[in-house]
């Protein structure tokens, strides 16, 4: 990723999942509270969208919001489908969870230099992609949650 330090204006980083209840406003969440905890939250603007607009207006997911709080973490997004007028020049990365999200980004007219998997960003990653939890339980999203601080924490050293 290219050196971001000199830049005047703040780094959008948008995470995109599929209905923007479950992976996407948590890793949003994840990614604001480490750049808090490392003193550089403002040179970042940070979003969370989903590719479907079914969710758009609600709160993340109560798992999600149960799995972020029990690490001091908190979600205060709403979900919203992804704009394309808007958000390919607004962010200067797009952040899918999974490959399917990724597509569709590239679908919508994304360039492919402004995309990258989450999982990317991990050291060791699991899989490619991050699993969709929504119709698991509880323990689903912890694993998502692992995924994440992990993937945000690398993806946060590449961009400082």
């Amino acid at each position: 990723m290219p050196d971001q330090t000199n830049r005047s204006e703040p780094t959008g980083v948008l995470f995109v999942c599929l209905g923007n209840i479950c992976r996407s406003p948590l890793a949003e969440g994840i990614f604001i509270h480490l750049a808090r905890e490392r003193g550089v939250l403002g040179r970042f603007s940070i979003d969370s969208c989903g590719t479907g607009g079914w969710h758009a207006g609600e709160p993340a997911d109560p798992r999600s919001i149960a799995v972020a709080a029990k690490h001091g973490i908190e979600l205060p997004s709403r979900a919203r489908k992804f704009d394309p007028a808007a958000d390919i020049d607004g962010f200067d990365w797009l952040i899918p969870m999974d490959r399917q999200n990724h597509r569709d980004l590239r679908d919508h007219g994304v360039p492919e230099r402004k995309l990258k998997l989450i999982l990317d960003f991990h050291p060791q990653p699991p899989t490619r992609e991050v699993p969709d939890p929504y119709y698991g339980g509880p323990d689903g999203f912890d694993k998502v949650y692992q995924m994440l601080v992990r993937s945000c924490e690398g993806l946060l050293d590449s961009l400082r």
